[in-house]
């Protein structure tokens, strides 16, 4: 493993195989294998099943923050994330049991032409203006459905109760829905539910150190005083669990990269006037529709200018490449992803924006790109 490689997402071993190793130990039908060291620890019998997702945790976030750590002495594999490597196309992933090329979830900011909007997909708003998308004849999301594993887990093993523990503001996807703000509040839940009679499948979405990352940097103290608590909370968790016949996976989303080159592309004129309508996506893996007579021209700046810091692909070399995973694909594939996408390999990202809406505020760190330090997680079984 080394600081900054490229890694390009690896469907048989990455956080698509976690998810499918749990759905085949619950009898789930699926095509997609899971992952070899998690499928040996399946082999026995547990009441309960705890999947703990710490968004933001990278393999090197955790490894910088906690050498030799509760975290790090259990974990016993790294694996990829999915392209793009960021919340909204990882877990849905997660949720889903299937990969972005499926799900048609793929990034934060996902273009409509239903709508005639670029619409965030976990917040409900239109991307540049924030507004909310309500009152429209059909919800946006009934163009992106997907079953989730609570109920794909339920329906193939009646005697499991399939729980989901995230923050207050998160879309609840399971009928067993518990809010918890915190990393304590979530174990205290798990403590709960794990004491009951039920056999029980439970899923633990904690949105940071995600939110620290941004602020303040990859090595920042605020990122490691969070991975210090949810350690020592996931740790003591473990051990009042111990008699409980609970088998816990900690693992995350995606990675992050600290940023030192941060563009707006509004003032961007070389991109600006190749451009048909607003870049969309995310700051690191963005979609582009190009007028066909500047295909050339915009292909020629990427190259000189941004060719240490970005890869360029057409639409099509994108999906042929797997990036977004193989499979069925979903029919909004080709209208979300444009012309072109060009994703981070260096240390730079472009805001995207448009004079409609607030200026995106500069980050830290983020994530979307190929650099190990975004693609890989670890995976960690107590």
């Amino acid at each position: 493993m080394r600081d900054n490689e490229i890694i390009f997402p690896n469907y048989k071993h990455s956080i698509l195989n976690l998810t499918n190793s749990i759905l085949k130990y619950y009898g789930v039908e699926t095509k997609y294998s899971g992952l070899p060291k998690l499928d040996e620890k399946l082999q026995e019998e547990y009441k309960n099943i705890v999947l703990i997702i710490l968004d933001g945790m990278g393999e090197h976030i955790l490894n910088n923050a906690l050498p030799n750590g509760f975290f790090y002495n259990n974990k016993i594999d790294t694996i990829t994330s999915v392209t793009p490597s960021t919340t909204t196309a990882a877990m849905t992933t997660y949720f889903s049991g299937k990969p972005p090329i499926e799900t048609g979830w793929v990034a934060m900011s996902q273009y409509f032409k239903e709508y005639g909007r670029t619409i965030e997909m976990l917040k409900h708003i239109d991307s540049y203006t924030g507004e909310k998308i309500s009152n429209t004849r059909m919800d946006v999301y009934d163009l992106v459905k997907y079953t989730p594993i609570y109920e794909q887990i339920e329906k193939a093993s009646p005697d499991v109760k399939a729980y989901e523990i995230n923050p207050t503001y998160c879309d609840a996807r399971s009928k067993r829905n518990i809010n918890a703000d915190n990393i304590e509040l979530a174990c205290d839940a798990v403590k709960s539910i794990c004491e009951n009679k039920d056999r029980n499948f439970i899923l633990v979405y904690d949105d940071n150190p995600d939110g620290l990352l941004h602020n303040y940097g990859c090595k920042s103290g605020e990122v490691c005083e969070f991975l210090y608590r949810a350690e020592n909370a996931i740790k003591n968790m473990c051990e009042e669990l111990k008699d409980t016949n609970t088998l816990v996976i900690v693992s995350a989303d995606h990675g992050h990269k600290d940023i030192e080159n941060d563009y707006n592309i509004l003032d961007m004129k070389e991109i600006q006037d190749c451009l048909i309508m607003p870049a969309s996506l995310e700051s690191r893996c963005i979609s582009f529709c190009v007028k066909e007579e500047k295909k050339q021209e915009f292909q020629n700046y990427f190259r000189t200018k941004l060719q240490n810091e970005f890869i360029l692909y057409t639409k099509e070399e994108f999906i042929e490449n797997n990036l977004l995973g193989n499979g069925q694909k979903h029919p909004k594939i080709d209208d979300f992803l444009g012309d072109y996408i060009a994703i981070a390999i260096g240390s730079s990202r472009i805001r995207l924006g448009t004079y409609l809406g607030k200026e995106k505020k500069e980050k830290k760190a983020t994530h979307c790109g190929l650099t190990s330090n975004e693609m890989e997680v670890p995976l960690i079984v107590i």
